[in-house]
């Protein structure tokens, strides 16, 4: 609730968009009613009418770069920084190099939002479908881990459906009884994979993970597969992962956990990913807990370069000011920018999740009955 000292825009004309800033008021609750109203009416009618294009088989729907810088994606934060973030990943290693370990560190460290090698985590729900498992042997597991500091977040389960026996049905009804559901680990590929066992293909490798990442993406997860790799050396060290190419390249990214000496403490995590340059952290087994400490990382942490832009609104939204409304044109004059309204939410759309990710400010764009409207939030922490 913004209190009577916070700002807007400056009421001022301009011209045919004459929408105003909104302070926000508590006697204001009637037109927010309408107009999230009217939102969901129009969401509903583009629904009706994108299902019809979609459920026509002669159709290939399109839109052109116009429309698709117009629009506003939904922004997720990355489930742990530089590692994972909402998307399908395969993780790989050798036998007993300690996969299921970091399984746990992993699952354990989300389900409570710690952060893991010095890396922010999002916290929310965890299934671990540790199908290779016992639930005597996970709890001696968990328990040697991380001593008796339980989790009401991280859900465990020994048995599950496989792709063609009611798998994405089960994982889609865990997420919807479970709406905070961040990761999803599934231990092992293997115990859930029977397309096509008959018959290894590229295109079946493919089929398998492709199927998973779309249950990933529908709901803005992550899900992360272990599987193993091949026997034979290779220069490049995702090239080990078992199978045909299929599987690494229907995957958001790959992790890949390996030793230069099999009797070896230490182990080296190489990442490849979509979002993230690659890099190579190395671990030290901890004797104790038995969990993969941080040592180093070839690669230091990648920040994309400041844009003045998101400079200056998150300047903007400090102090007294920590929420924003009201047209583009009105955008433009409280940040006393030189671009057009129109070019202003385009660069905003396309930076949504960097305004969100590096500065803490959510950002939305729709329209209601008074025209298009932004509204930027800063996010309490």
């Amino acid at each position: 609730m913004i209190n009577e000292k916070e700002m807007t825009a400056p009421n001022v004309s301009v011209g045919a968009d004459t929408e105003q800033s909104i302070l926000k008021q508590t006697n204001n609750s009637i037109t927010d009613n309408i107009k999230k109203s009217n939102d969901i009416l129009e969401k509903l009618k583009e629904m009706d009418r994108l299902s019809g294009i979609e459920s026509d088989p002669n159709h290939i729907y399109s839109m052109t770069m116009e429309d698709l810088f117009d629009i506003a994606y939904g922004t997720k934060p990355p489930i742990i920084e530089n590692i994972l973030t909402p998307g399908m990943y395969v993780i790989t290693g050798t036998p007993k190099v300690g996969k299921s370990f970091l399984m746990a560190q992993i699952a354990y460290y989300v389900s409570t939002g710690m952060q893991l090698w010095n890396n922010c985590v999002t916290q929310g729900d965890v299934l671990y479908l540790a199908l290779e498992d016992r639930y005597e042997r996970l709890q001696q597991r968990l328990s040697t881990m991380f001593g008796y500091e339980t989790s009401v977040n991280l859900h465990l389960a020994v048995k599950s459906g496989t792709l063609e026996k009611g798998l994405e049905t089960q994982l889609q009804n865990f997420i919807y009884s479970h709406p905070k559901t961040q990761l999803i680990i599934i231990d092992t590929l293997k115990k859930i994979n029977d397309i096509g066992r008959e018959n290894c293909s590229y295109a079946k490798d493919y089929e398998v993970i492709d199927r998973l990442k779309n249950v990933a993406d529908k709901n803005g997860i992550c899900i992360l597969v272990v599987h193993h790799t091949r026997k034979e050396k290779a220069e490049d060290i995702f090239e080990m992962i078992s199978g045909t190419n299929g599987i690494y390249g229907a995957a958001d990214g790959a992790l890949v956990l390996w030793k230069e000496n099999r009797t070896s403490t230490q182990a080296f995590l190489s990442i490849s990913g979509r979002d993230f340059p690659d890099q190579k952290i190395t671990l030290q087994r901890n004797p104790e807990t038995l969990q993969w400490d941080y040592v180093a990382c070839e690669v230091e942490k990648w920040e994309p370069p400041s844009d003045p832009l998101l400079e200056l609104i998150s300047n903007k939204l400090n102090g007294n000011i920590y929420l924003w409304e009201g047209s583009p044109t009105e955008l433009t004059i409280f940040l006393n920018s030189d671009l057009k309204p129109n070019m202003l939410t385009k660069k905003l759309n396309i930076n949504a999740s960097i305004l969100l990710n590096k500065y803490n400010i959510k950002y939305e764009y729709f329209r209601s009955h008074d025209g298009r409207r932004i509204k930027l939030e800063r996010q309490t922490v």
